[in-house]
């Protein structure tokens, strides 16, 4: 039996793992292609993220009640065939002289609903298929190849853009999740749905919101993840600004700034069940998580040249570290307190929430960007951030260590 588990542990982790470094391979493809193919302004690519994400969240929203009630792996494999049917039709469509910026947009969609699902449907299995002990250990394994991925990728991604194109890591990305397919239909054991019902009600919408709510860890974890996780991904776009325009990085450079800080977030993964079984989970998250909130501001201090350059890769690099501990335990946790039944909903009720105020927060950064200029909005971010540490559980968890 442990046998089995671990055969398709394997398997779903290669599937996780493909289209992973796929989506990494393709970092920042979109902002790029808007910026040097449709020259578009620093607000129009924050809109492009925000409202890819918003609209996808909107969209997603009813998609946490269906996955719930339905066997996950089928529903696995066919967000992956519709996240390779949405990109793949960016490079057809520059192939032909016709890429768009609404393309684009509907490309965000798409690829941002299936996405969502896709998470609620491969985090609800994961429970199923793990052994609670071991489940911690799990999404370190998943995390850490996150990072890896985080840190390959976009360095070779830039290469690949200097040499080919701004859209050839785009149809790699595509293609990754093919890969993702394959590697879930060769998964062998059972399968896990909640019952069905006669219908749907919009209550159901809310289901995994009030899960959530009575839960007064789930709902201070929800809180600070949500917050930090918006207010760092605000900022990305105008990153992509002002280190692509406005201090004319290369596109390996770019890559490289993001890429190489990601062997940090790895080296966190490993470290992170180990050093809850020492020091216990609920102190590991609250020190990480404190510590992740202050590197940001270095970003304040970010200028052209090779300085810049070093700097970037510093933050991010401590950042990133932080996060590769942190986010295990967080995950671990979650699922701990989330019933079988309503995983599917509370995780695709974290993921709409969370891109929802991604997508406020890119729209109103990218007008704070506009009206002042990129750093400034940077230096907003990250001043903004750390308060988020006083919304983490402040006592520790059920079974810690």
């Amino acid at each position: 039996m442990i046998c089995g588990v671990e055969a398709d542990l394997r398997r779903l982790w290669s599937a996780y793992a493909v289209s992973t470094y796929g989506t990494w391979l393709a970092f920042g493809a979109f902002p790029l292609i808007a910026v040097q193919v449709l020259h578009a302004p620093a607000f129009a690519v924050s809109l492009l993220e925000a409202a890819g994400l918003a609209a996808a969240a909107v969209c997603a929203l009813p998609l946490g009640w269906w996955v719930e009630h339905r066997p996950k792996r089928p529903v696995m494999i066919a967000m992956d065939l519709a996240r390779f049917a949405a990109m793949a039709s960016v490079p057809v469509a520059y192939a032909f002289e016709v890429l768009s910026y609404g393309q684009l947009l509907v490309v965000s969609v798409v690829a941002g609903t299936a996405n969502i699902a896709f998470t609620a449907a491969s985090g609800a299995y994961l429970k199923h298929l793990v052994p609670r002990s071991r489940l911690l250990a799990a999404n370190g394994r998943f995390e850490g190849t996150s990072w890896v991925a985080t840190a390959a990728g976009p360095p070779v991604g830039g290469t690949l853009v200097a040499l080919l194109g701004p859209v050839v890591t785009v149809l790699a990305d595509a293609l990754s999740y093919l890969l993702s397919a394959l590697g879930v239909l060769r998964i062998r054991g059972g399968d896990v749905a909640a019952p069905r019902v006669a219908r749907f009600r919009v209550a159901d919408l809310l289901a995994g919101g009030r899960v959530i709510a009575r839960d007064p860890v789930l709902r201070r974890l929800f809180l600070n993840s949500i917050l930090v996780s918006g207010l760092i991904m605000a900022t990305t776009p105008l990153l992509a600004v002002l280190l692509l325009g406005e201090y004319r990085f290369s596109a390996w450079e770019y890559g490289l700034a993001f890429g190489v800080p990601a062997l940090g977030g790895f080296a966190g993964a490993r470290l992170s069940a180990r050093l809850a079984r020492r020091y216990g989970r609920h102190r590991v998250l609250t020190a990480s998580g404190w510590l992740r909130s202050l590197f940001p501001l270095g970003l304040a201090f970010v200028g052209p040249g090779v300085a810049g350059l070093v700097t970037v890769i510093v933050v991010e690099a401590l950042l990133i570290t932080c996060m590769g501990v942190f986010n295990p335990i967080h995950a671990t946790e979650r699922l701990h307190r989330t019933p079988a039944d309503h995983a599917a909903r509370v995780l695709s009720t974290w993921s709409v929430s969370s891109k929802l105020l991604q997508a406020g927060l890119m729209a109103g950064w990218g007008v704070l960007g506009t009206l002042t200029s990129p750093l400034c909005a940077i230096t907003v971010s990250g001043v903004l951030l750390l308060g988020t540490p006083l919304l983490l559980p402040r006592r520790g968890f059920e079974s810690d260590g």
